[in-house]
């Protein structure tokens, strides 16, 4: 990392941010085609080829997410992250670098596990992926979206906007 004081976050990091976001919420909260799929399959049952397209798509957008994951681990490690909140109390620092470190470790797991059930058949990995990290990884985002809005409304700090405009 270099040795600059980096004041906000780069346009790159800012885009990728919110597509992650975008990609996540999208397998979040369209999992159906998943679902069916695996189903079917688990019974030894034939999907038809549009359950295998609609499957396909939250594999691909699975796929998209951990590429774009390592990409921001890249930029992150290249460009550096701003400063962390002086104001904000150490116990709430740690508890953000933990969320953080959480939230990388997730959409990283989550892609590697979904992959491993539908390309490869783990059946072990597919209940990780489904139940138990898509569970936690709900929890972390809870955490993170209250984290970014405590930022902005309770101690007032930049935060948010450099995540937002820069």
């Amino acid at each position: 990392m270099n040795d600059r004081v980096v004041v906000g976050y780069s346009f790159s990091q800012r885009f990728l941010h919110w597509a992650t976001v975008l990609l996540v919420l999208f397998n979040l909260l369209l999992p159906d085609g998943m679902n069916a799929w695996y189903r079917i399959v688990r019974r030894g049952g034939m999907p038809s080829p549009e359950q295998i397209a609609s499957a396909n798509i939250h594999a691909y957008v699975g796929i998209a997410i951990l590429l774009v994951t390592i990409i921001r681990l890249g930029l992150r490690f290249v460009q550096g992250v701003p400063p962390e909140a002086a104001d904000e109390p150490a116990t709430l620092r740690l508890a953000a670098r933990l969320v953080h470190a959480s939230l990388y470790l997730l959409l990283l797991a989550l892609p590697v596990s979904g992959i491993a059930t539908y390309y490869f058949g783990v059946d072990a990995a597919g209940s990780l992926h489904a139940d138990v990290l898509k569970l936690i990884l709900w929890i972390v985002i809870a955490a993170h979206v209250l984290g970014a809005l405590a930022h902005q409304f309770y101690w007032k700090t930049d935060v948010l906007r450099r995540m937002t405009v820069g």
